[in-house]
């Protein structure tokens, strides 16, 4: 057996090798493969030996040669054994092979075009695909993990062709996400931070298969982007559904507006809750106080550490997910009790910078909505309050998470009432006054786009609102304000409208 390692990680390599050569196996290895496997007291031909020719242009050519390449690509018929015998190869049985380590450093921001480009791996690259290709002979190892139980099955049996084909299929897939990333990098470096490159590469890893989608008879996976850190570290409890992980990105995006500390109570991927404290405890009171009925199931947000003050406060409210940037030991014992409760604690990772959705035929593709607004501008002749200011654009942060047609009512930094997801903005007004009661009186409205007509802002004057904020750009805006001034409203324009579908 022969085989040619050629491998820039080398963990697990040198035990790897001494199983091979302990097989009887005759190790073939480039530059500081070679040498490493020397330095480890086992022998080696070096590549140069087996092409008769140097590594050139500072180890950029060591193995494109004809004499590595016709080995690993000969099949086993004996018109190609024969043909590799006239020109004096021998075959090449196996190669291990990983990549210069291109991700990595392009995931450096200070990284120079220069230094990026130098490791984009060619040689790596061609050993993997001809020995792919060549599965039912050659066997391709690409992952060190594998290491183990492929020199396992070569000292017994051998590799059946299913686990042959399984090895090719992980080589493709890293070659296939290399050049993706390759793409990436040289994209932002043509055409920038776009959500419309031309052509738009994406590779994402597998995380778990979930147990269903949004409802049982769908299939569901959780996959994350290659290159991207895990977001969230599970604590403890039951695995994620595809419900829960959709409902996650909702509530962690919620609470994170504020810089304040925040609770975020997220049930159906809408807040049904939020608000901001200086005392955790009080602001999950008040979140919940906004629809305690629909927190039952919910997943909870915040900001802030979680103590076991606030683990007492939630109490026995079923909670499908708890997530928070951090746990207390005291607060995580408690939480130990429940053991179904998914507790997260967040990463810090950065995120993907582009949104995607599929649609038939293809993807959508956006930038996060991280905007705020482009201006505050007071439109009525009343202006509204400082408290009602403060109010006015807590409830435009929270209304960025609400789906469209979207309007919240707030009062004192908490909801009080969420009208989410109707096709109507006067229905989405009046759905919110309903669970808002009597608590609407006093309380500021933030509507997600505008007011095409006044009937919203009359809707809700009948309800108690006393300030309302929504982006403006309506042809009706003047009917609209003259409407609020009728009613004696004070009403802020921001110019930035934030659907949510």
């Amino acid at each position: 057996m022969r085989v040619l390692l050629s491998v820039s990680d080398k963990t697990g390599l040198i035990d790897f090798a001494r199983a091979l050569h302990e097989m009887g196996a005759e190790l073939v290895a480039s530059g500081g493969t070679a040498r490493a496997l020397q330095n480890a007291g086992l022998p080696v031909t070096p590549v140069s030996q087996i092409t008769g020719f140097p590594e050139i242009l500072d180890g950029r050519v060591k193995t494109l040669h004809p004499a590595i390449h016709g080995p690993i690509l000969a099949r086993a018929t004996d018109e190609h054994q024969a043909e590799l015998a006239a020109h004096g190869m021998e075959p090449i049985d196996l190669v291990a092979c990983n990549l210069y380590p291109f991700e990595r450093t392009v995931a450096d921001p200070n990284v120079s075009e220069a230094q990026a480009v130098e490791q984009i791996d060619i040689g790596g690259v061609t050993l993997l695909r001809a020995a792919a290709k060549n599965f039912e002979r050659v066997v391709v190892v690409v992952d060190a993990a594998d290491y183990g139980w492929v020199a396992e099955a070569l000292a017994g049996d051998g590799l059946s062709l299913e686990q042959r084909r399984g090895l090719a299929l992980k080589a493709f897939r890293h070659t296939a996400a290399y050049d993706a990333a390759i793409s990436q990098y040289l994209t932002r470096q043509v055409e920038g931070e776009t959500a419309a490159p031309e052509v738009l590469n994406l590779v994402a890893e597998r995380v778990q298969t979930l147990r269903y989608g949004e409802n049982p008879h769908q299939q569901a996976a959780f996959y994350r982007w290659r290159g991207y850190e895990p977001a969230f570290e599970q604590i403890q409890g039951k695995a994620l559904s595809y419900n829960n992980l959709g409902d996650l990105h909702g509530a962690w995006g919620a609470v994170n507006e504020f810089e304040t500390p925040a609770v975020a109570i997220i049930k159906h991927a809408n807040p049904c809750g939020l608000a901001t404290h200086d005392d955790l405890v009080t602001a999950y009171e008040r979140a919940l106080a906004s629809d305690s009925v629909s927190a039952f199931g919910s997943i909870i947000a915040v900001n802030r550490t979680v103590d076991l003050a606030l683990v007492e406060a939630i109490g026995k409210l079923f909670v499908e997910v708890l997530a928070a940037p951090d746990f207390t030991d005291e607060a995580l014992a408690r939480l130990s009790k429940k053991k179904n409760l998914r507790v997260m604690k967040a990463t810090g990772a950065k995120r993907f910078p582009l949104q995607l959705m599929s649609v038939e035929g293809g993807l959508l593709a956006q930038t996060w909505d991280e905007g705020f607004v482009n201006k505050v501008e007071v439109v009525t002749r009343r202006a509204p309050s400082e408290q009602e200011m403060a109010d006015l654009l807590f409830a435009w942060r929270v209304a960025k998470w609400v789906k469209s047609n979207a309007i919240v009512f707030v009062k004192d930094q908490a909801t009080v009432g969420v009208g989410a997801g109707q096709m109507s903005r006067v229905d989405a007004v009046r759905y919110a006054g309903m669970k808002a009661g009597d608590k609407a009186r006093g309380a500021v409205m933030s509507s997600d786009a505008f007011f095409p007509f006044p009937d919203g802002i009359e809707l809700a004057a009948e309800f108690g609102v006393r300030a309302v904020i929504q982006p403006g750009g309506s042809i009706r805006d003047e009917e609209v304000i003259a409407a609020a001034d009728r009613l004696d409203l004070a009403m802020v324009f921001t110019g930035m409208r934030h659907f949510r579908h």
